[in-house]
């Protein structure tokens, strides 16, 4: 008799699809409570790229098509992670969050399901043990080994920092709402609810921005808040590097130019000096011929 299929199967699925598939698997894992290689056998038999991009079909009407192989994915570690015993399965999830985003306490919270004031009085302890120590490290080294930052990235992050768009991460405006007391709203004498227009800021949602470049998200007194990198300091370094100021491009011309002068200026020293030190080469005045050849090294090493 085949066995029942588990119901955390399909919600495995449904979660990936309500995240257009930008979700991380052990995430998922870690909201239904299963294994993390269980919910990557999932993804793998029940084809979920497929269905989520319309490309899934029976195998008799693709058998004609030609196989594609696939990319092998990056060992980012974090398999070996689920699987060490030495750890339980919060502190395994801990390791994985904080290997990604090295904020201790944001990453207990993730792993822990807890509020911030809990993670914030347990996030240090977790960060003290010797065996999550040990597993970050390792964690840490493999990611090293996998950093390639090329000059391609450091302009294409500055870029985005310099040209980044407020109105991709937030709406504002005036928006009507009712006046209110400490007993409700206020009414007229016909009892009609009394309204104030007044001003509004709405943060987009988190999935649907770039992150990246959020420096500080506030929620004050006086409203929410966002602060995002700091696009001045983008473009200065924009600016320098494709000297975008003339001034910069002619301070480097004169530059070049001097250089050149002064190594010109010092080969005609060195070759003066050289023939004058023939000339005393056959005669006794030897103290001559040291101070020429001291004064030689010297030029020789400005040169």
């Amino acid at each position: 008799m085949p066995r029942a299929r588990d119901p955390n199967r399909d919600k495995a699925f449904e979660i990936y699809k309500k995240h257009n598939g930008d979700i991380d698997l052990v995430e998922i894992a870690s909201q239904l409570r299963v294994p993390h290689g269980t919910v990557r056998g999932w993804k793998s038999k029940d084809k979920w790229e497929q269905k989520l991009n319309g490309t899934f079909h029976k195998t008799a009407e693709r058998s004609n098509k030609k196989r594609t192989v696939k990319k092998k994915p990056i060992d980012d570690g974090t398999r070996e992670t689920m699987m060490n015993e030495n750890l339980t399965h919060e502190q395994r999830l801990f390791c994985i969050y904080y290997s990604k985003s090295f904020n201790a306490v944001q990453s207990y919270v993730k792993a822990y399901g807890c509020d911030l004031i809990t993670a914030n009085a347990n996030a240090s302890r977790v960060m003290g043990y010797d065996r999550v120590k040990k597993e970050l490290q390792r964690l840490n080294e493999i990611k090293r080994q996998q950093i390639v930052v090329n000059e391609a990235d450091m302009i294409e992050y500055h870029m985005r920092i310099a040209f980044a768009d407020i109105g991709d991460y937030l709406t504002f405006g005036r928006e009507e709402v009712p006046v209110m007391s400490a007993f409700g709203p206020v009414k007229d004498d016909n009892g009609n609810e009394l309204t104030k227009e007044i001003n509004t800021v709405k943060l987009k949602e988190s999935n649907k921005v770039d992150t990246q470049l959020i420096q500080e998200v506030k929620q004050g007194k006086d409203g929410v808040s966002i602060k995002l990198a700091d696009k001045h300091r983008s473009m200065e370094w924009l600016d320098k590097y494709f000297l975008m100021n003339p001034l910069d491009k002619h301070r480097i011309d004169y530059d070049i130019k001097k250089q050149q002068q002064d190594t010109e200026r010092s080969k005609a020293q060195v070759g003066l000096i050289k023939s004058q030190t023939d000339k005393l080469t056959g005669s006794d005045n030897q103290d001559e011929l040291k101070k020429l050849d001291e004064v030689l090294a010297e030029i020789k090493g400005v040169v």
